[in-house]
């Protein structure tokens, strides 16, 4: 039963192709018994996988063969047996690391793997998770015992790392806002960040744009699958309701970002404010837009401004030239918002950050010196309370 599984294991962790070690490896407790790597559609959830099995069985080569297994549940196997089964036989055999991908696909998934959890004690199990899964709130079998990690997109440090042949370090909140001069020195001594800040907005947010095909149609292809799957599929929407999500979808393509009219949106793609709310909601959890509301507020109240989700999905319109400051914004709140709770707010600043660093964000340098933090798109070396745009790049 297991063999087939074996060899294409192996076949995989011999042939993937993992240009960059992600930061995340450090950050997981892999002594956990079960994991979760939640991510958005292309952002490599599967060669996250796959590089920590090799690193893994380089790291311990005294490992027996088949104590490590990766597991697609595309395989029709799971059409006709189960997960609990397939763990027993792998812990039977001397198993002890079972990565799942693709889970979402088999019925059950979350008793089952409380049973694996409860049953198998010496088991670690690793699965992917569409960032529409809400496994501390929907999946109570799991809730308490699963512990959940983000794998992002690629950063505009980790972009550098790969394209200048450089190892820059990441840099907190806190550190770039006090000493960001020094770390700007300390940057440009390596690269020269702005050289390479075009590219990055443009592709370099997915790992696809180092794959031999068109960039744009396998965009196209990972944002399609989103809605397909990630918001169909696992929220259990009606086919026939796809056409209404991706017309609302372009619309938002055609303005963002802007303040919504929640009613004219409804009006348009012909639903209920409430139901578009829902589809809102859920394209954010996807990872295609970000939704950005006042302190003290959050969903399902009506944002005040709808972002894409990154900077490559914003040059997926062909509706309209979008701006550099669009483009600015986009940016600051997806990398910002990485690790941090970004708000808009009424006072006269553009975000507050954590409720209490209040930015703004500038195409060019303005002609006073800015009075708070301020990210600017154009220049390379900031001074006081203007801060180059693209060192909040290396936040994580």
């Amino acid at each position: 039963m297991l063999e087939p599984f074996i060899q294409t294991h192996k076949y995989l962790i011999e042939h993937v192709q993992v240009p960059m070690r992600r930061q995340l490896m450090d950050e997981i407790d892999w002594n956990d018994r079960l994991i979760a790597i939640k991510g958005g559609r292309g952002v490599g959830k599967t060669d996250f996988l796959l590089a920590y099995a090799r690193e893994k069985a380089h790291r311990l080569p005294h490992e027996a063969p088949g104590e490590t297994l990766y597991v697609n549940f595309n395989n029709f196997y799971f059409s006709e047996h189960t997960l609990v089964e397939f763990a027993a036989e792998f812990v039977k055999k001397g198993g002890k690391t079972l990565m799942l991908d693709q889970i979402f696909k088999y019925p059950n998934w979350s008793k089952e793997l409380r049973t694996c959890y409860d049953r198998f004690k010496a088991l670690h199990i690793i699965f992917t998770a569409s960032p529409v899964m809400d496994l501390d709130v929907e999946n109570h079998d799991i809730e308490n015992i699963v512990k959940v990690y983000n794998l992002r997109g690629f950063s505009l440090r980790e972009y550098l790392n790969l394209q200048a042949h450089v190892h820059l370090d990441t840099y907190s909140l806190d550190d770039i806002l006090q000493h960001h001069e020094l770390i700007a020195r300390e940057v440009l001594s390596q690269v020269r960040p702005q050289q390479y800040m075009d590219s990055y907005l443009h592709h370099g947010y997915y790992p696809s744009y180092l794959e031999n095909r068109n960039f744009n149609e396998e965009l196209l292809r990972v944002m399609n699958m989103a809605l397909e799957v990630d918001v169909l599929i696992i929220k259990q929407i009606d086919v026939p309701y796809l056409n209404k999500i991706r017309k609302l979808l372009y619309l938002i393509m055609e303005n963002a970002p802007y303040v919504p009219n929640v009613s004219t949106l409804s009006e348009q793609i012909e639903t209920s404010r409430a139901t578009t709310m829902n589809y809102l909601g859920y394209m954010q959890r996807a990872r295609l837009i970000n939704l950005l509301y006042d302190e003290g507020r959050a969903f399902p109240s009506k944002p005040s401004k709808i972002y894409l989700q990154n900077t490559n999905i914003a040059y997926q319109n062909f509706a309209r030239d979008i701006t550099m400051q669009d483009i600015a914004e986009t940016f600051f709140y997806n990398t910002v918002h990485s690790n941090h709770k970004i708000n808009s707010t009424e006072r006269n600043a553009m975000f507050v950050v954590d409720g209490k660093y209040y930015f703004d964000v500038k195409e060019k340098m303005p002609v006073r010196t800015p009075i708070r933090p301020t990210a600017v798109a154009n220049i390379e070396y900031g001074r006081g309370n203007a801060i180059p745009l693209w060192l909040f790049g290396f936040l994580y």
